[in-house]
């Protein structure tokens, strides 16, 4: 089964029919989905985005990619572009369980939570966590700008089931997810983007935690050489196949190609046992789908 672990359900760009639709062509049985937390945005040209990686990748040069992508305003947005988009504090997921709901067979649904936001994080986690096709947590500690300590409330609770956390990292203090490891040893953690901003550098870091784990997601930030590096660091077994659509490269049609990275990443590891350990087996077995 293929499964796409990390999707923003932004019917602005794909309704649920259409993203059905983009799901059967592409090859993919099942989508996890999470909130918006910003409008649709024009996709960077790619030769912005290929020097974009090179700099995040490279430690020396991490600086100056950080201040091409940090650019936050005092109004709660963030520009792309030079356009400012503004960021959703709470995000809502009762339209995302509500989507599940209608589709259990096909959606699952992550809960989005941000312990700055109005919407206290253990409350929804409790309003939600008994809904058919709960999956697990996510945050966004780099655009809520929160240090990942601050979901310990929540990812206590989620360790107690067994169920993971995934969030998207930052830098500095919002990237120090050993400090929330610290207070729940045996969360089950899943970085997404590869390792976003640390890459190299978070992978040393969780090489001998293996309870932490990537996703793939992402086109700007993800580059395929960070992918085979990650898999060479980690082995195949920690990372899991994820969009984060239906933001990334767009398709001949100028729309949103919902099947790049699945593309990618079968043509990056042809061997069949791999692909399946990839593209849904890993996430399976994390979330305890079986």
């Amino acid at each position: 089964m293929v499964i796409d672990c990390h999707y923003h359900l932004e019917e602005r760009v794909f309704g649920v029919e259409e993203l059905l639709c983009e799901m059967d062509r592409s090859g993919i049985h099942r989508t996890a989905l999470m909130a918006s937390m910003i409008a649709p945005f024009a996709e960077p040209p790619k030769f912005l985005i290929t020097a974009l990686q090179l700099l995040l990748e490279t430690r020396a040069l991490r600086g100056v990619g950080k201040a091409f992508i940090s650019n936050f305003t005092d109004k709660g947005e963030v520009k792309i572009l030079g356009k400012p988009y503004l960021i959703v504090t709470d995000p809502d997921n009762e339209k995302v369980f509500d989507v599940v709901g209608k589709h259990p067979e096909r959606f699952l649904g992550w809960i989005f939570v941000n312990p700055r936001g109005k919407k206290d994080q253990v409350a929804e986690f409790e309003k939600f966590k008994d809904r058919p096709g709960f999956i697990g947590v996510k945050a966004h500690p780099y655009w809520h700008h929160f240090t990942p300590v601050e979901l310990t409330p929540v990812a206590q609770k989620l360790s107690e089931i067994g169920k993971p956390l995934l969030i998207h990292a930052g830098f500095g203090a919002e990237g120090d997810f050993e400090a929330l490891l610290r207070n729940v040893p045996d969360l089950k953690l899943i970085l997404a983007h590869a390792g976003f901003p640390g890459y190299h550098d978070t992978w040393k870091r969780i090489r001998a935690l293996k309870n932490v784990h990537l996703d793939i997601s992402q086109t700007s930030y993800t580059s395929e050489r960070a992918v085979r590096g990650a898999a060479d660091c980690l082995g195949i077994d920690r990372l899991m196949f994820g969009t984060d659509g239906p933001y990334g490269f767009h398709g001949p049609d100028h729309r949103y190609d919902y099947g790049f990275i699945k593309r990618r990443t079968a043509r990056m590891f042809p061997d069949s046992v791999v692909q399946a350990r990839l593209l849904g087996g890993n996430f399976v077995d994390l979330a305890g789908l079986n």
